[in-house]
């Protein structure tokens, strides 16, 4: 199991937590995604490691943006 970090701005409510689990969640291989629209945080753990890219751009398709953390 790989598990990766990001901080993701511009989210406020449900919806925003909805819209950017939603795109995360067609990547393939993603097993699970916890998102917080309080804490901008965006853990996403999958089976085996993930390109950032690929969690990067599906954060900016529902309208955010993201950076990874350390």
């Amino acid at each position: 199991m790989a598990t990766t970090e990001f901080q993701v701005t511009g989210m406020t409510c449900g919806h925003c937590e909805m819209s950017v689990r939603e795109e995360v969640s067609e990547i393939a291989g993603v097993e699970d995604i916890q998102v917080s629209a309080k804490t901008g945080k965006l853990v996403v753990t999958s089976s085996d490691p993930i390109d950032d890219a690929l969690v990067l751009s599906a954060v900016s398709e529902a309208g955010y943006q993201a950076v990874r953390q350390a």
